[in-house]
């Protein structure tokens, strides 16, 4: 079970969160929304990879309870089956399965009846020993409650469930588990910890109860067989969908931005980022939540073929705001190396160890060895976020919270995924680069337009001297000029 995180100590102003209690809130919740989007992915991809196999050697579920009434107190609930008392596990205590993928979209259920109807059917057997298996698969950005639910779910469970509950099993876990345990960890007691097991397999569950006596949903027993086929033959499940080989000539998601220069007329901002800021800036800047709501996967999925493909996107036609935000952080966490590069990553790690006056001109040193191309499209993206958090009023999303969803989409090493100490250092450097956008931004710039003054040549193509795209155009598809820097509206923090 992973503990809580460590991380630099820096003095924040009165009123603002600290590092740690962004790494419960903001941060760990936007890790936990992109974890699971890659659980999405990646049982797509397993699905996709399906081979035809014999039937499952334990027997197929039951469907819905066929003395299940109208009547029932709560059948809008209970007529989904995602939860069911069936049989006992070894140590005769009863078995309560609940069941990811039975839960319909979150518009189609009431997550308040689905706590009561659980507490409902625990009521009857939290007298005597018992133990709840928790089937994971199936648990998707669609239908998954909110983490505020699944907080207050746990509090409402007094001692009286925990006390006889002897074992909680999990099946399938993934990443998002893991985030999630992080994040109710300050809740959740020692003791009750110890009750929890994690299951990759139902081979292994079967060592503890009958499956046999459960009602275990068909998804469940084909992903556990497609999950056991993949990993026998030693053939991990992607978490990005990989370009053709070689790549579409328009090919836009999973390639470098070099590749997107060299086939964009030499334009430095690649058109799926060009785009989206400027639907986004023309339509979304007052959004409340902009960029932390998640989207359709197979939404995106289409959005993304229709780029690769060189075929238009009208993100009218979805009737989603937050659909171009999902589309942005996805192009970005689909290139082949990381935007801030894989080189930059230890010495962003050490920003926190960096005196708060000093940090700004530490993340201008930073910046300075980007590639070219890299710095432009930053300065960019960063342009555009700082305009975003001027508009914190109305869409609550200042710096800080900006920072919380771009960090892990802006860097990350070149092995393995961010540790959660990781997540206080990149995201204190990417609100800085955000907060003091013009500050660090400028000098580079400034240089840059000294030396083409000099040689009398004509500025870079796709840069702009506030760091946006000479190729912006609006939503509309009409050219309009580049908007000029914005003033702050409040002084300058020290960090």
């Amino acid at each position: 079970m992973p503990g809580s995180s460590g991380g630099g100590v820096r003095t924040v102003p009165p009123g603002r969160p600290t590092p740690q209690q962004s790494m419960s809130g903001l941060d760990l919740e936007e890790l936990a929304e992109i974890e699971l989007q890659r659980d999405e992915e990646e049982a797509a991809a397993i699905r996709a990879a399906r081979r035809p196999s014999a039937a499952p050697s334990v027997a197929p579920p039951a469907g819905l309870d066929p003395e299940l009434s109208m009547n029932h107190p709560f059948y809008d609930v209970a007529r989904h089956g995602i939860l069911q008392v069936a049989g006992e596990d070894r140590f005769g205590r009863r078995v309560v399965t609940f069941c990811c993928c039975r839960m319909p979209p979150s518009h189609e259920l009431n997550h308040r009846r689905l706590l009561e109807y659980l507490k409902y059917t625990l009521d009857q057997y939290v007298e005597s020993d018992y133990t709840i298996i928790y089937f994971h698969y199936g648990l998707s950005s669609q239908n998954k409650p909110s983490l505020r639910w699944l907080q207050s779910a746990y509090k409402e469970f007094d001692r009286r469930y925990k006390k006889n509950l002897k074992a909680l099993y999990v099946v399938h876990p993934t990443n998002f588990i893991k985030i999630l345990w992080t994040i109710l960890k300050p809740l959740v007691s020692h003791k009750f910890g110890k009750k929890v097991t994690y299951f990759n397999y139902l081979s292994e569950l079967r060592e503890h109860l009958k499956c046999d006596q459960l009602s275990i949903p068909q998804e469940v027993l084909r992903y556990d067989e497609e999950l056991q086929n993949l990993h026998a033959g030693r053939l991990p499940p992607p978490t990005k969908t990989p370009p053709p080989r070689p790549p579409l000539p328009t090919q836009q998601f999973g390639v470098s931005l070099q590749y997107l220069k060299d086939k964009n007329q030499g334009e430095l901002i690649p058109p799926v980022l060009r785009y989206t800021v400027t639907y986004l800036r023309e339509k979304g800047l007052h959004t409340e939540g902009l960029f932390r709501r998640s989207a359709s996967v197979q939404t995106v999925r289409e959005i993304q073929r229709l780029y690769n493909q060189g075929k238009p996107v009208n993100f009218d036609d979805y009737g989603d705001i937050h659909l171009p935000a999902v589309i942005l952080k996805t192009f970005l966490r689909e290139l082949p190396q990381p935007l801030l590069t894989f080189e930059a990553y230890e010495q962003i790690l050490e920003i926190t160890s960096v005196e708060s006056s000093l940090r700004v001109t530490c993340c201008r040193q930073i910046l300075q060895n980007l590639p070219e191309h890299n710095y432009a499209v930053l300065s960019y993206l960063m342009g555009f976020l700082h305009e975003v958090s001027q508009e914190s009023i109305s869409n609550k999303m200042n710096s800080s919270n900006l920072a919380c969803v771009f960090g892990l989409n802006l860097i990350w090493p070149s092995q393995g995924a961010s540790s959660l100490g990781a997540l206080v250092p990149l995201n204190l450097f990417t609100e800085l680069l955000i907060e003091y956008h013009e500050k660090v931004f400028s000098r580079r710039l400034e240089e840059r337009g000294a030396q083409a003054g000099e040689r009398g040549g004509p500025r870079a193509r796709g840069s702009a001297p506030d760091g946006g795209a000479a190729g912006d155009r609006p939503a509309s598809g009409l050219a309009r000029p580049p908007l000029p820097p914005r003033p702050l509206t409040t002084a300058w923090r020290l960090l």
